[in-house]
């Protein structure tokens, strides 16, 4: 999941597992799977960050963890 905020400033999670698509039309748009539309302050540039730590977090890309390889050593 990852933080997001609304417009009006107040934040909420979304789960990035369900992201369809992130467009500037021109405030940034997040689509869901189920077609649900949310609009947000942060830039797609943001969210892509965003989402691509969230993956790493839960290993969504199958790469091993440089944190728990270095503590193996």
């Amino acid at each position: 999941m990852i933080t997001v905020t609304r417009l009006n400033g107040t934040t909420f999670w979304l789960n990035a597992l369900f992201f369809e698509s992130i467009e500037a039309l021109p405030d940034t748009t997040i689509t869901l799977t189920n077609g649900k539309k949310y609009v947000v302050k942060e830039s797609e540039q943001e969210l892509q960050s965003k989402v691509l730590k969230f993956y790493e977090h839960v290993n969504l890309l199958g790469l091993e963890r440089v944190r728990e390889k270095d503590e193996t050593k």
